[in-house]
C-alpha cells in the first residue's frame, strides 16, 4: 500500500526532522568524500571510501523515508541497522587502531567530527521507524 493511499507515512512529525538531518548528512559526507577522493585519495583511501559509502547510505535512507509505505519502512530499518553497525565497527576500529586511518571518516570515533550525529541518527531513526510501524498496526486494527 503506498503512503498516498493510507500506507505508512514516515515524514510526519519527527520523521520530517530525520529526513532533514539525513539530507544534511548526505551533503556533508558526499561533498567531503568527493573532494578527498579527487584531491588526496592516495593519502587515506580506506577512510575516504568509507565516507563515500556513508554518504550513499544516508542518501538511500533519505529516499526511503521520503518514499514512505511499509516496504520503504522495512528497507529503511535494514539500512539504519546496517548504518549503526558501520558506525560502531568503524568507530571502534578508529579507536583501536588509529594508524589504519591516516585521516578521519564520517564514522570515525563514532562520528565525533560530526557532533556524534552519525551514531545518534540511526538510533533515532530506528526508534521512529518502529513507532511508525506500531502506529500503522493500530490504524489497521
Amino acid at each position: 500500500m503506498s503512503a498516498a493511499r493510507g500506507g505508512t507515512r514516515l515524514i510526519s512529525g519527527p520523521g520530517l526532522l530525520l529526513v532533514w538531518l539525513y539530507g544534511v548528512m548526505v551533503v556533508g559526507a558526499v561533498s567531503r568524500s568527493v573532494y578527498q577522493i579527487a584531491t588526496e585519495f592516495d593519502r587515506a583511501p580506506l577512510a575516504y571510501s568509507l565516507s563515500a559509502v556513508a554518504g550513499l547510505v544516508y542518501g538511500f535512507i533519505t529516499y526511503t523515508l521520503v518514499r514512505g509505505g511499509e516496504t520503504a519502512r522495512r528497507v529503511a530499518v535494514a539500512c539504519c541497522a546496517a548504518e549503526l553497525v558501520g558506525v560502531l565497527v568503524v568507530g571502534t576500529w578508529t579507536l583501536a587502531d588509529p594508524s589504519a586511518f591516516p585521516d578521519a571518516t564520517v564514522w570515525s570515533d563514532y562520528g565525533m567530527g560530526y557532533l556524534f550525529i552519525p551514531v545518534l541518527l540511526p538510533l533515532s531513526a530506528l526508534y521512529w521507524l518502529r513507532r511508525a510501524r506500531t502506529a500503522q498496526a493500530v490504524q489497521e486494527a
